[in-house]
């Protein structure tokens, strides 16, 4: 096997091992698999970890998705996503089955801003779930639907997981039209969702039932509609840069070529983070102390990806100087894969890696090498970007990942109940929904 491919089995190998067998910190994962990804250099293992770092430093990704992470903590802790899913309870509520299609949309929402599916199935789950097994779901039922719609995490934009995408197909997709492709597919998500939901609904007999916590949807509208405009911070850019309004800003007498110099996944999460700053303003600290503790509390979580996405694309690049690109071509010049049997394997490697790991770790490991493989046998780069995307969204439906059994604890019911409904229902369903997209059965309007 050729030397790049050997460095990337081995780097994919140490990831796992360290971090679901030894059960240590993912961060310190990617630093050991990038330390062995450089042995593969040989005597040039120092100038190799050198430039893989240098390379790292130069990159807007990394910056950006920690733009992301801190974004995510803006809104959980300014109270925001809270409003926004009392807005949802208040105008679902009352049907029947609502919890559910509360969560499914709730996880979208919650999903495409964070990008974890371990803390989307935490945070929307926690009112969601109990709310279920009140209005007439299992418990098993009830868990099964939480960590299947967790995979919302990765299915939809603006997620940090897009972001890790974009950072290895670099300048041969357009962050604009990515976007559109993950969510035209995370809306096809959506709505097997609910297709879902409506089953089991009327399956179970679940009938609509009064509940006392919510309340009327005109009230808690007024209360919390300001939280809807954060979404104004992606929908400005993404606007300005693509479509008419775009194409009018271009022409010569107006901005010109400036638009071109927008990056979106920098600027989404600024402008999040500013609107999220006014609407949220009652909640944030007051003095420096306060502010010293609040910009503490996001820490951790910076941390952990911050190191992710470093040793990540630090591994990236050495890859990429032992000529990963051209061992893929040979490879698959070897095997003959065409677009179909390309697409399939893909997805099924990036299901199978997303289980000991999440959905971004999955990404981040076999990202590149998935990317460069459907680009090689003529897949479209955005659709090549999107269907590990789509593929990686599976981690919640996925035995035995950590979302099922957060779920399972939410509602108190064995996390083995779910595994086979899970399987049946959702896992299997959003492989396909990811072959269909790579073999351009589903259209998602790649520009």
């Amino acid at each position: 096997m050729p030397s790049a491919l050997l460095a990337l089995a081995a780097f994919i190998a140490v990831i796992i091992v360290w971090s679901a067998v030894f059960k240590r910190n993912m961060g310190e994962a990617m630093l050991l698999g990038f330390l062995a990804t450089c042995l593969f250099a040989g005597g040039d293992f120092f100038n190799a970890l050198v430039s893989g770092l240098v390379k790292t430093t130069e990159n807007e990704v990394i910056y950006a998705a920690l733009a992301f992470v801190f974004m995510a903590y803006m809104i959980d802790r300014t109270g925001i996503i809270k409003r926004i899913l009392d807005i949802l309870n208040a105008a679902l509520g009352r049907l029947r089955g609502g919890p559910a299609f509360v969560d499914i949309i709730a996880s979208g929402v919650m999903g495409a801003l964070s990008g974890s599916n371990s803390g989307n199935v935490a945070s929307t789950g926690s009112v969601t779930g109990p709310w279920m097994v009140r209005n007439g779901f299992s418990r098993a039922r009830a868990a099964t639907i939480l960590a299947g719609n967790g995979g919302m995490g990765a299915a939809l934009p603006p997620s940090s997981s897009m972001v890790i995408m974009l950072g290895f197909a670099g300048t041969a997709v357009s962050t604009g039209s990515v976007y559109l492709a993950l969510l035209v597919s995370g809306l096809y998500q959506i709505l097997h969702r609910l297709v879902v939901a409506a089953v089991f609904v009327r399956v179970d007999r679940v009938r609509a039932i009064g509940d006392e916590a919510r309340q009327p949807l005109g009230l808690v509208w007024r209360a919390g509609w300001t939280s809807t405009l954060i979404y104004l911070g992606a929908l400005i850019p993404i606007v300005v840069t693509t479509g008419p309004l775009s194409a009018w800003l271009s022409e010569d007498g107006r901005l010109g070529d400036a638009l071109g110099d927008i990056s979106l996944i920098t600027w989404i999460p600024i402008l999040i983070i500013l609107i999220a700053a006014v609407v949220g303003r009652r909640e944030l600290p007051r003095g420096g102390r306060q502010w010293y503790e609040f910009v503490l509390g996001a820490m951790p979580r910076l941390g952990t990806i911050g190191a992710l996405l470093i040793f990540a694309m630090a591994a990236s690049g050495v890859l990429s100087d032992l000529g990963l690109a051209d061992d893929v071509e040979q490879v698959l010049a070897y095997f003959n894969a065409g677009p179909f049997l390309m697409v399939a394997l893909t997805v099924v490697l990036i299901t199978v890696v997303a289980i000991p790991l999440t959905s971004t770790a999955a990404l981040t490991a076999v990202g590149q090498i998935s990317f460069l493989s459907l680009v090689a046998v003529g897949v479209d780069p955005v659709l090549a970007v999107t269907v590990p995307l789509i593929a990686a969204s599976t981690e919640g439906s996925s035995p035995p990942s950590a979302p099922i059994f957060i779920a399972s604890g939410i509602v108190g019911v064995k996390a083995e109940k779910t595994f086979l409904p899970l399987i049946a229902f959702y896992l299997v369903p959003i492989v396909l929904l990811a072959c269909l997209v790579g073999w351009g059965v589903l259209p998602v309007f790649v520009v």
